[in-house]
């Protein structure tokens, strides 16, 4: 299985949306309230990602990962959106399609986005993990993740309470997995 994982386009905004809907509520259902399940919709997603690959943000990356031209996962990182994460990178977004979970995809892109970071002049990063959202915690703790504390995610709809995950050594967590094929499209 070839993971070919490339910078996203404004003609993947449908596929993300898709996936970022799906996975989101297959992960989340007992861990949010019913309002966040009800207002984030396919379309709701959809809007937010036009908007965001719209928008050129100086430090963000947002990869996508490929298994023979099928979206099998997605992930951004960029300047931090919460002081928690003092000035440290922030990956604001890692998802896997169900069909390609344990497959090394979550951690290559987790690897790609240390490694754009670093290029970025980061050298440390860190994001949050919804508090019950056990096998996110368990994938970040695997790779070297050191929890740090807590907060509160205002979000749009749904305040969640978050374990902060940190890698103070970004350099090394981009060379976990150096077999990663990126395509010519960044």
């Amino acid at each position: 299985m070839e993971v070919k994982v490339r910078t996203a386009q404004q003609v993947d905004a449908a596929a993300i949306a898709r996936l970022h809907f799906s996975t989101w509520r297959k992960t989340y259902r007992a861990l949010a309230p019913e309002a966040a399940f009800r207002m984030l919709t396919q379309p709701v997603r959809l809007s937010r990602w036009q908007e965001m690959l719209s928008v050129e943000e100086g430090g963000r990356a947002m990869l996508l990962a490929e298994v023979e031209g099928s979206l099998a996962g997605f992930g951004v990182a960029g300047p931090s959106t919460h002081r928690a994460f003092l000035d440290r990178a922030e990956v604001k977004f890692l998802y896997v399609d169900s069909a390609f979970k344990r497959m090394g995809i979550g951690r290559r892109l987790l690897a790609e986005l240390a490694r754009a970071m670093v290029t970025h002049g980061y050298g440390s990063m860190a994001l949050g993990v919804v508090i019950g959202n056990d096998p996110a915690i368990a994938f970040y703790e695997a790779l070297g993740g050191r929890r740090d504390g807590t907060y509160t995610d205002p979000g749009p709809v749904w305040r969640s309470e978050n374990y902060i995950y940190i890698w103070d050594d970004l350099r090394g967590l981009a060379e976990q997995n150096p077999a990663t094929t990126r395509t010519s499209e960044e």
